[in-house]
């Protein structure tokens, strides 16, 4: 980022591009998904649940990389449905997701109770926390940690800080234990 860098009187300022990952518009969570449905297809689900708001940029992918694999997708929505699905919600339509409103509960409060619906249907399911923030999901930064460092390894840079959006904590879980191994 040459001119922001410049505006800012000379720290030099990169970013990762993770809104090039090429899923569904890009965005973070590729990265926790990638290992959390790496399990899911490993244990033979064939449907996938998780949570967020009416927006989320973490539902969206998950219902991109469920409708990429083949697999059914379920999001629990915070709020009720608009009278006009746009943004997000519209994508999420689009990538085949089944929605069930929640109210106010947006962050996965109500996700087993749609599990054992499912279950009930005779299908597999696949719960994915709030965020995709768990060990696993996490795993996901560690890698993203290891592969900054070679990044920066190979161009001969060095970073002084990384600064980075937390809300849910896997992301932030993930680069700590990454920058704790390398």
């Amino acid at each position: 980022m040459k001119r922001l860098s410049q505006h800012l009187g000379g720290p030099h300022v990169w970013i990762k591009r993770d809104d090039l990952t090429g899923l569904a518009l890009g965005g973070n969570k590729t990265r926790k998904l990638e290992f959390l449905l790496a399990d899911a297809l490993k244990q033979g689900c064939d449907t996938v649940i998780t949570a967020g708001a009416a927006q989320s940029n973490h539902c969206r992918q998950t219902a991109a990389a469920a409708a990429a694999l083949g697999l059914s997708c379920h999001l629990a929505l915070g709020g009720s449905p608009p009278s006009v699905a746009n943004g997000n919600l519209l994508l999420d339509k689009l990538f085949g997701a089944t929605i069930h409103w929640s109210g106010a509960l947006r962050k996965g409060e109500g996700l087993a109770r749609i599990e054992r619906e499912l279950c009930s249907q005779g299908l597999r399911p696949f719960v994915i926390p709030y965020g995709g923030s768990n060990p696993l999901g996490a795993a996901g930064f560690v890698a993203a940690m290891i592969e900054l460092d070679e990044q920066f390894e190979d161009s001969r840079e060095r970073a002084d800080a990384v600064v980075f959006a937390s809300s849910s904590g896997g992301t932030h879980a993930g680069l700590l234990v990454g920058a704790s191994t390398i």
